[in-house]
């Protein structure tokens, strides 16, 4: 279940108090305040403990990615009616392929522990593919995108992006193919997509520490 965006869990920033506020300003009237940035990240420990384990490699890097935006405090802003917000905790939207190649989006429940979160996951994608529904839950503010491409070690990427004013400001991250290299790593690239109105350089950098961290870290 995804939560929604009533109660107690999320909170205003305060904008004349807040270090960004004259970035906020400035970013948030561009007509795509979005930036993107891809980098390779050692996946080798991850990789192989799910192989060895027989564990689901797309599930494990959502579940390290999930921990990684959710201790950073700008993945989990939104912009909403023209002011800063912050959840508690995001959650995850992935995109999922079926047999006849076309996708839709699942949705999974954020869990601190990954043992939990592996076995909702595995419950939550399994009821997907049996009964796929198409809903992009454009309503839904507390999510963060994922997109999986494991049929390309790419390079650079860039997402779809609706014009005419549309505001969005959930950051996007998509996971490419994961290939061992020359010195029996294997590396994946993974990009990020975040809206400069709420974020830089310095945050995306520290979630590419963050998950490297993760996938060393966490899957041992």
């Amino acid at each position: 279940m995804i939560l929604k965006t009533t109660g107690k869990m999320y909170k205003k920033i305060d904008l004349n108090t807040w270090a960004r506020k004259d970035l906020f300003l400035l970013f948030k009237e561009y007509e795509d305040p979005f930036f993107n940035i891809t980098a390779n990240i050692d996946a080798t420990n991850l990789y192989l403990h799910c192989k060895k384990n027989k564990e689901s490699f797309f599930l494990s890097k959502l579940f390290c990615s999930m921990k990684t935006v959710n201790e950073i405090d700008n993945f989990r802003m939104r912009i909403k009616e023209d002011q800063v917000i912050i959840y508690d905790t995001n959650h995850c939207g992935c995109t999922v392929i079926h047999e006849n190649k076309s996708f839709t989006f699942c949705y999974f429940e954020y869990f601190e522990n990954r043992e939990d979160f592996l076995q909702e996951g595995k419950k939550t994608l399994t009821a997907h593919l049996e009964n796929p529904s198409f809903n992009p839950k454009h309503e839904e503010l507390n999510l963060i995108h994922h997109s999986t491409l494991p049929w390309i070690h790419f390079t650079q990427f860039k997402h779809a992006r609706k014009g005419n004013g549309y505001s969005d400001s959930i950051p996007k991250i998509t996971f490419g193919q994961a290939r061992e290299n020359t010195e029996g790593k294997y590396m994946i690239p993974i990009s990020v997509a975040v809206n400069h109105a709420l974020a830089d350089g310095y945050h995306v950098g520290l979630f590419f520490q963050k998950i490297q961290e993760a996938f060393d870290r966490y899957i041992t």
